[in-house]
């Protein structure tokens, strides 16, 4: 240890240097020069060597002086302030560019982008795994069946494939999950009765997931479309039309069974009238207080459903949805719906589809206390796996950019294919 023996004198002067360097390597020392002071007796301060050179002209951490903070502070006060590493100079511009004045500018927004940094620390948005409900097939069997229309997602079998895929979910926080089975031909009527079968396959798959993953939210799908041999979200009347009231006392009779098999949300995704407030009494009449309703509120008849359609086999077996799916070229009417879900007694209203209807997303977030939901529909999922296949867009910055929109524009939480991808790259997780 090299040391220095310091006495004060009238004029500031540091003498009487002892240095031991038969075992040291090359020293450097940062000179301290202590201010004048008047002292009856000679002070002695040790000072621990601030660097050492290792040979190739790099140095180890700067280590203290070993000085108190009113010596370090005298110090300063005197102009004898530390060293610090040089100002760094001004970057060159490129040859040839300009010399121009500066444009006066009393605001430039470019200062809180300049870094990664910055742009994190004000960051408006944020994007988590917990802003997202993963939508799963599931069928009877046993086997994973592909979808051709989706790439990525499969008819999952109940038992299996689908426990595997929650797990996956869950292990990178996704812990929201909605169901939509592929009803057996067999079982589908006019009436679709199978959709309250308290031993049908959406109410069984409930059973076993609350079993096996207790704390696992489970939201599930209120349409009569997946049970219905018409493939219409309610009962059809035989001159084509779409029978409301009658429909709604079925859509009761399914909420009460999915709750009764223990789902934390019901989804009437139907848009028949008045749906909400009596779903929202039948399961208060059954005890079932706590169950929540995500109602959506704002469901337009789009042609970006295509895929989720051959991934159920539900498609209608005449005619559209016209009559009871909103107008995609309307607005307002999105508010007509939210404010009779919202005293209905709604607990979150929803948007579907996601992306080309931002706009609504907006709407209902600026008008409704509510939470909001987007869904991002196979359509969309299915366009951008197609553009990553075709290289034409950067499939994973694509996929992450859409869902930040989503949220940008208002939806707390997102009905996504793409949960289990995202959440792995919000993770930095690369499968």
């Amino acid at each position: 240890m090299a040391s220095i023996a310091m006495s004060s004198s009238s004029s500031g002067i540091v003498g009487a240097l002892k240095f031991d360097l038969k075992s040291e390597p090359s020293v450097k020392f940062s000179p301290v020069v202590l201010p004048s002071i008047r002292a009856r007796r000679p002070r002695f301060v040790t000072l621990i060597k601030s660097s050492i050179d290792n040979g190739s002209g790099s140095s180890g951490p700067v280590k203290k002086l070993g000085m108190t903070d009113a010596e370090c502070e005298a110090a300063v006060v005197a102009g004898n302030v530390p060293e610090a590493p040089p100002v760094p100079p001004k970057p060159a511009a490129p040859a040839g560019t300009p010399v121009v004045s500066s444009l006066p500018l009393n605001r430039r927004p470019r200062r809180n982008r300049r870094s990664p940094a910055m742009r994190s620390a004000f960051q408006e948005t944020t994007l988590s795994p917990a802003n997202f409900v993963y939508p799963l097939f599931i069928h009877e069997g046993e086997e994973d069946t592909p979808i051709g229309a989706m790439p990525g997602c499969y008819r999952l079998g109940w038992r299996h494939g689908l426990i595997e895929e929650v797990s996956k979910a869950r292990d990178v926080g996704v812990n929201s999950v909605v169901l939509f089975p592929k009803v057996p031909d067999a079982l589908k009527s006019p009436t679709g009765d199978e959709a309250y079968n308290d031993n049908g396959l959406v109410p069984r798959t409930i059973r076993l997931l609350k079993d096996k993953y207790p704390d696992l939210i489970i939201y599930t799908d209120v349409a009569l479309d997946p049970y219905s041999s018409d493939g219409h979200d309610g009962i059809v009347r035989e001159d084509g039309v779409i029978m409301n009231d009658e429909t709604v006392h079925q859509l009761c009779k399914q909420a009460v069974s999915q709750a009764r098999a223990g789902a934390d949300v019901v989804s009437p995704s139907d848009m028949m009238d008045g749906r909400v407030g009596a779903i929202r009494a039948a399961l208060d009449a059954e005890g079932f207080h706590n169950v929540s309703i995500m109602s959506y509120t704002a469901k337009y008849a789009s042609s970006f459903y295509g895929p989720f359609r051959e991934a159920l086999d539900s498609n209608p077996r005449f005619g559209d949805k016209k009559t009871y799916q909103m107008n995609p070229a309307n607005y307002r009417e999105a508010l007509v719906e939210m404010h009779e879900d919202e005293s209905e007694g709604a607990d979150i209203l929803l948007v579907k589809p996601g992306l080309p209807y931002l706009d609504i997303i907006r709407l209902l977030r600026d008008k409704s206390p509510l939470p909001i939901a987007a869904y991002q529909v196979s359509g969309e999922y299915s366009m951008i796996k197609a553009g990553g296949a075709l290289k034409m867009i950067d499939e994973e910055r694509v996929m992450l950019e859409s869902l930040m929109c989503l949220r940008r524009a208002g939806a707390d939480i997102i009905l996504t294919y793409f949960a289990l991808q995202a959440a792995r790259c919000l993770c930095g997780e690369k499968r």
